[in-house]
């Protein structure tokens, strides 16, 4: 080998090796760009999909005027937990309220409602007493709560943000109602414009004098809301 060709080999080498690995350098780049992409244009579709079925909701159409609740499809479910061993409920019924609903601007609609603690029930005889006695409701001083909101604001497609003022033994405070139009139109049996909404909150008892035994058992309780009311018929008395 003359001396041309031993500086020749080592370039020729070297030339090589950098031919050699620069496409794997260039393949591994844009595996590492496609790589860090993906996920985000995997999220686009599903936004957009949880967009699209929120906007294609169809509306309910109700209509306005001042609704009397049904104390026979108005249901209040409080629960709790009992020591982390059990999660009891009690029902309030006996409902007795108006619903103003305004189908044009819900922010002027409005809902007032009194629960007769006489319509507590827990399912139990023994618990019914306790609840109703001073440790917690004190039913004999005060044989009702009553919510008055004082806000309604839209919250989306047939949902409601509604706020108002909660009073249990004297003690009144602010309580956000998450509400869902159920329906509206015409009662197939009274034949009068009828309207329907669930609702849910989460509050704590002693915000009301009734926090006998927290921690043990909780002080959150969750609230769940059914109801129905119609208008009332045509000549009929309105609702005061």
């Amino acid at each position: 080998m003359n001396t041309t060709q031993k500086l020749l080999l080592p370039l020729a080498l070297t030339l090589a090796i950098s031919a050699c690995s620069k496409p794997a350098e260039e393949t591994a780049a844009p595996a590492a760009e496609t790589a860090a992409t993906a996920p985000a244009e995997a999220a686009t579709p599903a936004a957009e999909e949880v967009t699209s079925a929120d906007a294609g909701a169809t509306a309910i159409q109700a209509q306005s005027g001042t609704y009397t609740l049904d104390p026979t499809h108005t249901d209040v479910l409080a629960q709790w937990n009992h020591f982390g061993f059990s999660n009891p409920t009690a029902h309030f019924g006996n409902a007795d309220g108006t619903l103003v609903y305004d189908a044009a601007d819900v922010t002027k609609s409005s809902v007032q409602v009194t629960l007769p603690l006489s319509g507590l029930n827990s399912f139990t005889a023994k618990l019914d007493e306790h609840l109703k006695a001073a440790d917690f409701f004190d039913a004999a001083k005060f044989p009702t709560a009553t919510f008055k909101s004082t806000k309604v604001e839209a919250a989306g497609t047939n949902k409601l943000t509604v706020t108002g003022d909660l009073t249990i033994k004297d003690q009144t405070k602010p309580v956000t109602l998450d509400v869902t139009l159920n329906g509206g139109g015409e009662h197939p049996m009274a034949k009068v414009p009828a309207i329907g909404f669930d609702a849910t909150t989460t509050l704590k008892r002693s915000d009301f004098g009734v926090g006998a035994y927290a921690p043990n058992v909780s002080d959150e309780v969750k609230v769940r809301i059914t109801t129905e009311a119609k208008l009332p018929k045509e000549g009929a008395a309105p609702a005061k």
